[in-house]
């Protein structure tokens, strides 16, 4: 049986709101990842068509470990992210599948949204991991810019091939939420 991370009904932010993600958050979450470069340095470049999308996002809400990112000014969703891999027995647990839109690029968001759910995770759990593509730069510098420590590389096997992926960690003893 999958465990699941405990995430609440709501986890708020200066800026953004986060709250699990919903069958109804279809159409807006699409518009949101409908844009191709978002997926440009990603192992699945082709995300931004709809029958891939749709497979993602029913994976996502089977995961009942994902959640949808909202802006508080405008209220509109502008991405999601997702906990996995968690182990109860480890006090383990892995964030990733975030994507956010391109007007939040570059700015507060990703790093609030991290800080967000770190926060919440290291109520459960003593070390959050983060498995970065080797080919994906921005994500790379991203996890630096949160205070990731690379700790190892590993080649996961996909459907379509190899990947080599990075492995950050942050440790709750060393988080400053």
């Amino acid at each position: 049986m999958m465990q699941t991370l405990p995430i609440s009904p709501s986890i708020l932010g200066e800026s953004l709101e986060l709250r699990p993600l919903e069958a109804k958050d279809f159409e807006s979450l699409y518009r949101v990842a409908s844009d191709p470069l978002i997926w440009a340095q990603h192992p699945s470049p082709t995300r931004y068509q709809e029958p891939v999308f749709r497979e993602w996002f029913d994976e996502a809400i089977t995961s009942q470990s994902a959640l949808v990112v909202i802006d508080r000014d405008s209220d509109n969703i502008v991405g999601t992210s997702r906990y996995y891999e968690y182990s109860e027995e480890t006090r383990e647990v892995a964030i990733g599948y975030t994507f956010l839109a391109r007007e939040k690029w570059g700015g507060r968001a990703n790093g609030e949204l991290k800080r967000l759910m770190l926060k919440h995770a290291f109520q459960w759990v003593d070390t959050v991991w983060f498995h970065v593509a080797s080919q994906n730069i921005r994500s790379q510098r991203a996890m630096e810019k949160i205070g990731g420590k690379l700790s190892h590389k590993s080649i996961k096997q996909l459907a379509v091939g190899q990947q080599e992926n990075f492995f950050y960690k942050i440790e709750r003893a060393t988080f400053e939420g």
